[in-house]
């Protein structure tokens, strides 16, 4: 019983429960962040490009000539697959440019916590005593 008891209580640490929250909302983000890519931009850049999907990019190390890389990939051909790198590091930078602006959000929305005002301190303990004693004096 000691185990389970451990293992009970190493997945209820604070510290495990903040771990798994962020793990599940990393990956809620990483979808959202997918979706913009996949959806919004890289159609964007392929217009700018002429066109070009970047995931169709590749080379055929047999010296081949292959119309697609469906077509070599059917070959059977040894390819490097270039334009999948080439649009991991999009996808890289634009999950960086996302991370950075909720991160500037969040940070920006914490300084304005720290500068708001606090609320007025009242009296010390010492103040009110010698209050109530100057008032018994009267």
């Amino acid at each position: 019983m000691g185990f389970f008891k451990d293992f009970k209580s190493f997945l209820l640490k604070g510290d495990i429960v903040a771990l798994a929250t962020a793990v599940v909302i990393g990956g809620a983000f990483n979808k959202i962040v997918g979706s913009a890519v996949a959806d919004i931009i890289m159609p964007i850049i392929g217009v700018i490009t002429g066109g070009t999907d970047f995931t169709q990019k590749f080379i055929a190390l047999d010296g081949g000539e292959y119309e697609s890389l469906a077509a070599a990939k059917e070959a059977g051909a040894a390819i490097m697959t270039y334009g999948n790198l080439i649009q991991a590091i999009i996808n890289f930078i634009i999950v960086g440019l996302f991370i950075f602006m909720v991160l500037k959000a969040y940070e920006k929305s914490k300084k304005k916590e720290e500068e708001a005002p606090a609320a007025p301190a009242g009296p010390t303990q010492e103040e009110l005593l010698a209050e109530i004693r100057d008032l018994l004096k009267k």
